[in-house]
């Protein structure tokens, strides 16, 4: 395999890594407005993201990184074209981020309120940008003869963007509406999973029109099984939800979101920012990627550290494995000095 081929696969890993680990921590944020009948309720849904919402978030760095050093002129033309839309989601994070970090220094109601708006925003908006940036890339957006997008802002509010958009939006609540029930007990563990039952179908209806549109337009061959597997994983998840069966419903989940990314880049293939306006103004594997030299490198670079690094978050989440419940919520509401311990991580409260 070329490595210009085996880096696109690897910066789609990386993107599948966030989408599904990020993406269950967008879901929280965007649920606290549903499942949050109170400030106890509110912290316990925080503090179930409490010690990964940050680690997750590398990923993004990492699959930016490596698309600057694989496809620098993939990367150039992404973040040029979509400036606007990759800053929302940007100052998006930075405000959600900062709300996690600050929402538990005051007691007061109307400061905590104000910082779980943050949150719901800070989890929308990117949940929502995301599927409308990737639906463009697969779509395809005009392209002059430098790889310079030409359109605006709103030319890539499409229907078939927006569509996409939902999709994600969708797929990430629902996502961490089965999180919150797999990482709590008692009545909001319950509340959140008949909400998932809920969202679980409307996402099977919208993800089936997202996929069905993405492969019929755009589709390769290879795109189909995937695809098709992602339909399944998402129908699986939403019966073992119906169940009770949460590990279940929370791992085809996360499947399913694994497996509808992997649809868009094989979607993609071989191209990596195709022209909608010209075919010879598209950027491919071929043309946008860095010299044999710079991927053997980064390739070696990744072998070496990429297995420490999973390593090590799947021992992160195995630390932190135990339910958050209402009881381990501490009474008092000023920051505290001590460490948070593995079953209760203090965080937002």
């Amino acid at each position: 395999m070329d490595l210009n081929i085996l880096w696109f696969w690897i910066v789609g890993f990386f993107f599948i890594g966030y989408f599904v680990l990020d993406g269950f921590d967008f879901g929280v944020g965007m649920a606290l407005p549903f499942l949050g009948r109170d400030d106890i309720d509110r912290r316990v849904m925080i503090n179930t993201i409490g010690p990964v919402w940050d680690m997750n978030e590398t990923w993004l760095i990492v699959a930016g990184a490596s698309l600057f050093a694989a496809f620098p002129e993939w990367y150039a033309t992404l973040f040029s074209g979509f400036y606007l839309a990759l800053l929302l989601i940007l100052l998006a994070l930075i405000a959600r981020g900062v709300s996690f970090e600050y929402r538990h220094h005051r007691p007061e109601s109307r400061w905590k309120k104000w910082f779980d708006g943050m949150i719901v925003v800070g989890s929308v908006v990117p949940a929502l940008l995301w599927g409308v940036a990737f639906a463009n890339i697969v779509q395809g957006v005009a392209l002059d003869s430098g790889h310079n997008y030409t359109g605006t802002l709103f030319d890539l509010l499409n229907p078939y963007a927006l569509l996409g958009g939902l999709t994600t939006l969708l797929l990430f609540f629902t996502h961490g509406v089965v999180f919150i029930s797999l990482k709590t007990d008692g009545d909001l563990r319950l509340r959140a999973r008949k909400l998932a039952v809920r969202s679980g179908a409307l996402t099977i209806i919208v993800a089936a029109v997202f996929l069905l549109w993405t492969n019929l337009a755009n589709g390769q061959v290879a795109s189909w099984p995937l695809a098709i597997l992602a339909a399944v994983l998402l129908i699986a998840s939403f019966f073992a939800n119906l169940r009770g069966r949460e590990r279940y419903a929370f791992s085809l989940m996360a499947g399913t979101i694994a497996v509808a990314v992997a649809s868009l880049f094989a979607a993609l293939f071989p191209d990596v920012m195709p022209a909608s306006n010209d075919v010879a103004n598209s950027l491919t594997i071929a043309n946008a990627s860095s010299t044999p030299y710079t991927l053997s490198v980064m390739s070696w670079v990744a072998v070496a550290v990429l297995p420490f690094v999973l390593a090590y978050q799947a021992y992160t989440y195995w630390v932190f494995r135990k339910r958050i419940t209402r009881a381990s919520m501490p009474e008092d509401t000023q920051p505290r000095s001590d460490s948070p311990s593995a079953s209760a991580p203090v965080l937002g409260g």
